[in-house]
């Protein structure tokens, strides 16, 4: 089969929430084959802790992109424990300049319990607005559920759950089976 007529996997929403001194990632468990359903229950929000700092981290795109991103992370962590910007940024260079690392299709969206950055293969830690951020097939469904929820009494795990819920609604390619982690 040759790369034009392979389907492409697609699936997964991530979405990281910061509210009230909490901040929460969750993520879908769909990964999907062209227009099949090949796993509705992977888990794609993991919680790290190098040097005994804890760090969450979801992903969206290829898992075996996604772990070896993760790993790299991980070991930028260890190096500057405690500076998940200095790590992150350190991370996002070498998937720009590294020519094997140019090659991986994953985006991250991680947090500390204080920050909370989307790092992507482009080159970009971006630390969003309004708090909330949201990747994947069905990311800008749960943005914008999660942004018009942020203003409501609803604490940041339950913004999460709300939008995820609403982006699988929308998104074909998102199902209700969370992966939810909390920090803060």
């Amino acid at each position: 089969m040759s790369k034009e007529e392979f389907p492409g996997w697609h699936g997964t929403t991530i979405i990281g929430v910061r509210k009230d001194g909490k901040v929460v990632i969750a993520g879908d468990g769909q990964v999907s084959l062209g227009q099949t359903v090949i796993k509705g229950t992977a888990r794609k929000v993991r919680r790290l802790s190098p040097g005994g700092q804890d760090v969450i981290a979801g992903f969206a795109g290829s898992t075996a992109d996604a772990f070896t991103l993760l790993e790299r992370l991980e070991k930028k962590l260890e190096a500057t424990p405690g500076q998940l910007a200095r790590a992150s940024v350190d991370l996002a260079k070498d998937w720009r300049t590294d020519k094997y690392l140019q090659k991986l299709e994953a985006m991250l969206i991680v947090t500390d319990g204080k920050d909370l950055f989307v790092i992507t293969g482009a080159g970009d830690v971006l630390e969003p607005e309004h708090d909330i951020a949201a990747i994947g097939s069905g990311g800008n469904f749960a943005l914008a559920a999660g942004r018009a929820m942020m203003d409501s009494d609803m604490d940041a795990e339950a913004v999460a759950r709300k939008a995820m819920a609403i982006a699988a609604d929308i998104c074909v390619y998102t199902n209700g089976k969370l992966t939810v982690e909390s920090i803060g």
